[in-house]
């Protein structure tokens, strides 16, 4: 069994229409999708604000490449441009973490990170995933609750959008 946990983001265009885009893309391999919450940009460029949540995957046949692929064709299947690093983007699909059976997978090929390098200091990923799972552990990085209360204050902004619903 392959297991990933996937960020999601938008602030460009119909931004929930993307993310709901990737949901409907990862089809019946998504077993939760978190609440929506719109963040602010991360990463020093001028832009609008993110809508952000994250999807827990599952299915035997695909790997951590299989997962990447997948979801750079709904990148494109939104038209996502990338003209500028952390810039603005219709649809971003992150890898988060990926296990096989149970079995954290690792990867250090640039192309694909693993767990995700990021994930460390983005509440944008760890308050979704908390939703998800109380109990998640980002793998060689600890409990993701501790990661959260380990950030400062002013980087856990963001507001829980209950008129938005990705997934049953």
């Amino acid at each position: 069994m392959t297991r990933a946990v996937l960020s999601l983001g938008s602030n460009l265009g119909d931004r929930f229409g993307y993310l709901r885009l990737a949901v409907e893309g990862f089809g019946a391999a998504v077993v939760a999708a978190s609440p929506v919450y719109e963040t602010p940009a991360w990463g020093g460029v001028e832009q609008p604000d993110f809508l952000n949540a994250l999807l827990l995957v599952d299915d035997p046949a695909v790997d951590h490449w299989g997962w990447l692929r997948r979801g750079q064709e709904l990148e494109k299947a939104a038209e996502r441009v990338r003209e500028v690093r952390w810039g603005p983007r219709t649809l971003d699909v992150d890898v988060v973490t990926v296990s096989a059976d149970g079995t954290p997978v690792t990867s250090d090929d640039p192309e694909l990170l693993l767990p995700h390098p990021g994930t460390p200091e983005r509440a944008s990923v760890l308050v979704p995933w908390l939703d998800l799972d109380p109990e998640a552990v980002l793998p060689g990085h600890g409990r993701v609750a501790d990661l959260l209360a380990a950030l400062p204050p002013s980087e856990i902004e963001g507001l829980r959008r209950t008129d938005l619903v990705l997934h049953p």
